[in-house]
């Protein structure tokens, strides 16, 4: 870990994989692409474990995760925080937008809102059924138990400028819906988590995957009605296998290997479009991210991944 105790910086990015197994080469390429343009702008470099989904929880990944992050010498700054013992923070935000009568109960299924929804950028958009209150047959105090909590998304258009991916605009409502901030299950929801951290971390710069680009203006919505600071994002493209899957575990991806590090971070450098020399998998880790920060070039990104068997 790396002491900043003594460091000013305007620049604050993060990495935040979630513990559902080892990191795969596209959790790579993201850990590497905003590593290098945290340490390129002389900023700092948090890590977050997302483990809000104790089901989704692979034991033991969380320690993995961290232990070949330092073998690939990524130094993080500051203490590692877990989403899991921050839960005061999200029923914190989840309150105050409970007092200005942003959120709603609903108790509807996925195959309720299936049936009855159009479908937005992200899948069903919510027709919003409970949104003046749970009706019909149910029975309001037993089944608010059991509920999940929405937000009342309204008519604005929430829009930004992504470093890499250029202008994005949605209407909140008739893009995306009322969306989730609290699931039924008791689990909160990632978009208001994520928006409660970036915020009580003061991040300035999320570089993340694309796959989470169509999440930005919600939670850039949410920002907005809690008072936070915007980020600046860059979304990288996504890696995927050679049948054009996004590298996940549902996909099997291969996890990245303890071994022959360079050779992996010379190919997720190579696959952000930075052309590295031949040779810079020969030398030493300290080298090689020598060599990176000083050549690092967020214009040089291509819009689009290309797969390779090294991925899969």
């Amino acid at each position: 870990m790396v002491d900043t105790s003594s460091k000013s910086s305007h620049y604050r990015g993060r990495f935040a994989p979630s513990p559902t197994g080892p990191l795969h080469f596209g959790s790579l390429v993201t850990a590497v692409g905003s590593y290098l343009d945290a340490r390129s702008h002389h900023g700092e470099w948090l890590v977050r474990i997302e483990d809000l989904d104790p089901p989704r929880e692979v034991p033991g990944a969380a320690r993995d995760i961290l232990v070949l992050l330092e073998k690939l010498g990524m130094a993080w700054d500051g203490e590692v925080i877990y989403q899991s013992r921050r839960h005061d923070l999200y029923r914190a935000a989840l309150s105050e937008l409970e007092k200005q009568q942003l959120t709603y109960a609903c108790v509807c299924s996925r195959k309720e809102i299936a049936d009855s929804s159009l479908v937005g950028i992200s899948g069903p958009i919510y027709p919003g059924t409970c949104r003046e209150g749970i009706k019909g047959s149910l029975q309001p105090d037993k089944d608010i138990k059991r509920s999940a909590l929405r937000i009342r998304a309204d008519q604005r258009a929430v829009a930004f400028n992504d470093r890499l991916q250029g202008f994005l605009s949605h209407h909140i409502a008739s893009d995306i819906g009322d969306f989730i901030l609290h699931r039924s299950d008791g689990v909160f929801a990632y978009q208001l988590a994520v928006v409660v951290d970036d915020a009580q971390q003061n991040i300035t710069h999320v570089v993340r995957g694309a796959d989470l680009l169509d999440s930005t203006p919600r939670q850039m919505y949410l920002q907005q009605l809690l008072g936070y600071p915007t980020p600046v994002y860059l979304h990288l493209p996504i890696v995927t296998n050679e049948k054009g899957e996004k590298l996940s575990k549902q996909t099997f991806a291969a996890p990245v290997a303890q071994i022959n590090v360079l050779s992996q971070l010379v190919a997720a450098l190579d696959f952000l479009g930075q052309n590295p020399p031949k040779g810079l998998q020969d030398c030493n880790l300290e080298a090689f991210w020598q060599w990176a920060i000083q050549h690092w070039n967020p214009d040089s990104i291509p819009l689009s991944g290309v797969s390779t068997g090294f991925m899969t």
